[in-house]
């Protein structure tokens, strides 16, 4: 299915809510979520749609541990699934006992510690959190969070950033690089322009050091250079964004994911493509996710 030039579909299955986007160099595979739907996609380079597995619980992220393993972000804890059979077995439990809450962002620092987000299932104010997990132990790093999102890295893992999105400020924080744990109180990058629409969500930097945003309710992604200068806008056409990623050998494309949870019928109809994963149509200098450390 093509796009406008900008943008092409990655996967034309239409997510709830769409999230999650990693890809594993090493086996070419991309894996992304529908938190709502309780599924993760499976797309190799050579399938032109997604393989669909059904989980029983909501996940929201993964990381690749292993070409046999990956870690699961859920509601209910940290998972191991085995990718050939799919059998998923518990690592550590995270709020399993709140109701309330689920998985939301995450991504692997450098170092292979991996931050996972949480928030209330009906973004309940101040129910999340972000965790921070590494070698089968997890540290809460944040609290009071109501929708975590914008979790990324540099390239060196000295800087850490995400948001509360609701609260319109993107964070920074210095790290340890050999932890990727806070070594300061983070301050404020990014302030939300209230002339714009959209709402900052999931985020992953470059090897250049530009941080893109997927934008909610805006219709597209962002990239900000180191001074929180807005460089590029890349428009899509459906207003729900979610969350980019690098893909390929060579991190060197994007795909982004959008919802289409919450839209009425007006906006559905208007929106076709609301909920579709998206490649854009040009060579990026992305980095590779690092793998997890269980």
């Amino acid at each position: 299915m093509s796009g406008n030039g900008c943008w092409t579909i990655f996967d034309p299955t239409p997510c709830q809510l769409g999230e999650g986007p990693t890809h594993d160099p090493i086996a070419d595979a991309t894996w992304f979520f529908d938190i709502a739907g309780r599924k993760l996609f499976e797309k190799s380079a050579q399938s032109p749609t997604a393989r669909v597995h059904d989980l029983p619980f909501m996940a929201s992220a993964l990381g690749v541990v292993d070409e046999h393993r990956q870690l699961l972000a859920t509601e209910k804890g940290l998972y191991e699934r085995e990718i050939n059979s799919g059998a998923l077995s518990l690592v550590h439990p995270l709020e399993a006992d709140n109701a309330v809450t689920r998985s939301n962002d995450s991504r692997v620092h450098p170092c292979g510690a991996m931050w996972i987000g949480t928030m209330g299932k009906s973004a309940e104010k101040r129910a999340g959190a972000i965790y921070h997990f590494y070698r089968g132990e997890v540290q809460r790093l944040f609290s009071d969070i109501t929708v975590s999102n914008a979790i990324c890295f540099s390239a060196d893992g000295s800087v850490g950033y995400f948001t509360d999105t609701l609260t319109g400020k993107v964070m920074r924080v210095d790290l340890d690089p050999t932890t990727g744990v806070p070594k300061a109180q983070p301050t404020v990058f990014l302030i939300r322009d209230d002339s714009q629409p959209g709402w900052s969500d999931g985020a992953v930097m470059d090897a250049d050091g530009l941080i893109w945003i997927a934008q909610w309710e805006g219709s597209g992604v962002k990239a900000y250079d180191g001074s929180a200068r807005c460089v590029e806008t890349i428009d899509l056409p459906t207003e729900q964004i979610t969350c980019p990623a690098f893909i390929g050998p060579n991190a060197s494309r994007m795909i982004v994911t959008s919802a289409a949870i919450g839209l009425s019928d007006e906006q559905r109809e208007a929106q076709p493509d609301a909920g579709r994963t998206f490649l854009i149509n040009r060579p990026f200098n992305g980095r590779p996710e690092p793998r997890v450390l269980l």
